[in-house]
């Protein structure tokens, strides 16, 4: 079933419009946003950079942004996510231990939410290999905010866990990996019914469409945990 949406899912997303996030305003802003891209989807934030921009353009703070550069590919998926989560750890530190006074928050979508997750974590096991660390919980504890849409290491009954779905998702979280109590209230992981990477559903517009149902939501949050 998988290696059938390998073929649909990247054809779907990348008719979807890449949108672009504006560079940083300065060296230090009060918020930086860092943001992983989809599967499949070209180099910068992906759809999730329209998450971002609403939050630039509602917060009353400075915010720069910047995004995770990795391979962001479906057939060789293990690899391509470790790439994502090595990328996702370097950006965060680096930014944490530049800007010691920034309010980090962390954005992905699909595969992009996966990588954030891991960085946070620790991520393989299982179908993804090798088990790595996680940051220390010292830079862990440095983001104030993590939004994941569609996520494939998704876990149902969590607390931070928004949407429908009650199942695992394609590479479920081990329970070694679970999020911090710290970085549970900082967190939202969207992930609904029929997702096929998700939640182990068949409808593939499901997982493509989360910020048409809770953008506004995700924002909203964000502008809270930020401080407005």
């Amino acid at each position: 079933m998988f290696s059938s949406l390998i073929v649909i899912f990247p054809l779907l997303l990348t008719a979807l419009p890449a949108l672009s996030t504006p560079a940083p305003t300065s060296p230090c802003a009060a918020v930086h946003i860092i943001a992983a891209r989809a599967s499949t989807e070209p180099a910068g934030a992906g759809i999730i950079g329209a998450l971002v921009q609403q939050i630039q353009n509602a917060s009353r703070q400075t915010v720069s942004t910047s995004s995770v550069s990795y391979p962001a590919t479906l057939t060789n998926y293990p690899s391509s996510s470790a790439a994502g989560t090595a990328a996702t750890k370097t950006l965060l530190t680096n930014q944490a231990n530049n800007c010691p006074d920034q309010k980090i928050v962390l954005v992905g979508y699909s595969q992009g939410a996966h990588i954030i997750g891991d960085a946070v974590a620790g991520g393989g096991g299982g179908l993804l290999g090798a088990q790595t660390s996680p940051v220390s919980a010292t830079i862990a504890n440095r983001v104030v905010a993590m939004i994941q849409m569609g996520d494939p290491r998704h876990v149902p009954f969590q607390s931070f866990d928004r949407g429908t779905s009650l199942r695992d998702g394609l590479y479920p979280r081990l329970s070694s990996q679970q999020y911090s109590s710290t970085l549970q209230s900082r967190t939202q992981s969207f992930c609904d019914f029929g997702d096929p990477f998700c939640d182990g559903g068949l409808l593939t517009t499901v997982h493509l469409t989360y910020l048409d149902r809770y953008q506004d939501d995700a924002a909203e949050f964000v502008l809270d945990r930020i401080g407005g």
